[in-house]
């Protein structure tokens, strides 16, 4: 049943990528409908809906949630950041971004969100981590395409790029 049709809403506020939001939804509504189907961010993926492959994983409340099992209830008055929320508006890609690209730590693209929202919370505590902590890090993730040794090298150089640019801002 729709809202039109007089189902049950529920009015929450969200703050995505630094933006407020108030929006109607149904109890059972996943986030990551709200992104995608109301707000228009696109960048979070659907891939299984069974939190199997990690494509839709988002930043709520700076830990990462993978979006297909979380209902928009839930995001109520927290913030959330997706892909497009990494970089700055109008300034150059965040350096996750910037190294998947450098490292082709992509092929079809489709779990790139995912690995770079999975990935953030790692190089906020380890600018120098291994492959296997990378790894551990990415593993609720799924790739089909590349076998993970360009997205283990990109977070890598990530890693070292944000080390650079935090001992230069030192």
């Amino acid at each position: 049943m729709s809202a039109a049709e007089g189902a049950r809403t529920m009015r929450i506020q969200v703050t995505v990528n630094g933006r407020e939001h108030e929006v109607e939804v149904e109890p059972r509504h996943l986030l990551v409908h709200l992104l995608r189907d109301q707000l228009g961010l696109t960048g979070t993926h659907v891939g299984c809906d069974t939190t199997s492959c990690g494509a839709c994983t988002v930043m709520l409340a700076g830990r990462p949630v993978k979006s297909c099992t979380v209902l928009a209830v839930q995001a109520d008055r927290r913030e959330i950041v997706t892909i497009e929320g990494l970089a700055e508006s109008g300034a150059a890609l965040h350096p996750l971004q910037q190294a998947f690209w450098d490292e082709h730590g992509l092929q079809c693209g489709y779990c790139t969100p995912g690995m770079i929202m999975a990935a953030l919370p790692l190089l906020d505590r380890e600018t120098a981590p291994s492959e296997a902590e990378i790894r551990t890090q990415i593993s609720g993730n799924l790739c089909r395409c590349t076998g993970y040794a360009n997205i283990v090298r990109a977070i890598a150089l990530a890693g070292e790029r944000v080390r650079a640019g935090r001992e230069a801002g030192a």
